[in-house]
């Protein structure tokens, strides 16, 4: 199947979603994966990585030979990863239940693992704001069981978001989520979206100048599942994985419309040289398909 085209059906809620469509087909790269997740888009590389969880490996797949290879293994049971504006790779990883960064050299600096002293639970996906400080989602699936993981009991009382200074720091900023899940900041950064899988619904959040957080009102709620991984384009749509596709969301929090896709979507990033390509990852494929949106970092 790899590499076959498969036909997506774009579904129009609103009138305002008909400039958003683009290809009618999505392309395969990737079909043998078990849970697959976290895709990120490298301009440098000009390859997207992601994780296959329950294989424990994370995988690359390179834009200018098609091939996808091993990038590590064993990966760390990682999840969610981004790029940071120095080029590297930050990633979730359920197995050390810490956020890492990948040196140029090859070298894995932690960057968190604790809060007050305790374990965080399994860090699941993250984005960088300008400022440098990494803000990522601490739900507890890689701690449930043996299979995202390794089964755990928690030591911290709740599933919530935190955010990591340059300085090291780590802060909880928001702990009133059942599900923490995907996460992504509006092109000002002044507001977080955060998913809350458990709930099945997509939150919005105010970010003040102390990087503190209030609001935290229900945008959107999923009809289809639940939400995962989120990302923002540059009119301020949120694209958000859900059981039957993608779901993009206005700002006001109506829904716009659906790309349906043949298996349940656990992530999304935008990628290519205009940044006008989605990269998705759902069950076990890896997907791509030019869309008229373009992605902000």
């Amino acid at each position: 199947m790899t590499g076959n085209r498969i036909r997506a059906r774009w579904e129009r809620h609103d009138e305002r979603f008909s400039p958003v469509h683009g290809d009618t087909y999505a392309t395969v790269h990737y079909d043998e994966g078990s849970w697959l997740e976290g895709p990120a888009w490298s301009a440098a590389w000009r390859t997207v990585l992601f994780s296959d969880i329950p294989n424990d490996r994370v995988l690359s797949w390179g834009e200018a030979t098609g091939a996808v290879g091993v990038w590590r293994s064993p990966g760390g049971y990682a999840n969610g990863r981004t790029v940071d504006r120095a080029g590297r790779m930050l990633q979730c990883e359920h197995g050390s239940r810490s956020v890492t960064r990948t040196e140029p050299d090859g070298t894995v600096t932690t960057l968190a693992d604790r809060w007050q002293g305790k374990r965080f639970n399994s860090p699941n996906d993250l984005v960088e704001r300008s400022d440098g400080s990494v803000w990522f989602t601490d739900p507890s699936y890689g701690i449930q069981s043996d299979y995202e993981g390794f089964a755990a009991p928690p030591e911290i009382d709740g599933c919530h978001v935190y955010r990591r200074d340059p300085d090291g720091t780590v802060t909880q900023v928001a702990d009133d989520l059942t599900g923490p899940n995907g996460l992504a900041f509006s092109a000002d950064e002044r507001t977080l979206y955060v998913t809350d899988s458990e709930r099945k619904h997509l939150r919005r959040f105010d970010v003040a100048p102390d990087l503190t957080l209030s609001g935290g009102d229900v945008l959107a709620t999923c009809d289809a599942g639940t939400f995962d991984g989120i990302r923002v384009d540059d009119a301020g749509r949120i694209w958000a994985a859900a059981h039957d596709g993608l779901h993009c969301i206005d700002p006001d929090g109506t829904l716009l419309g659906k790309l349906l896709l043949p298996e349940v979507c656990s992530n999304l990033t935008f990628g290519g040289a205009k940044r006008n390509v989605l990269f998705v990852t759902a069950t076990n494929l890896l997907l791509s398909i030019r869309v008229t949106a373009t992605g902000i970092r």
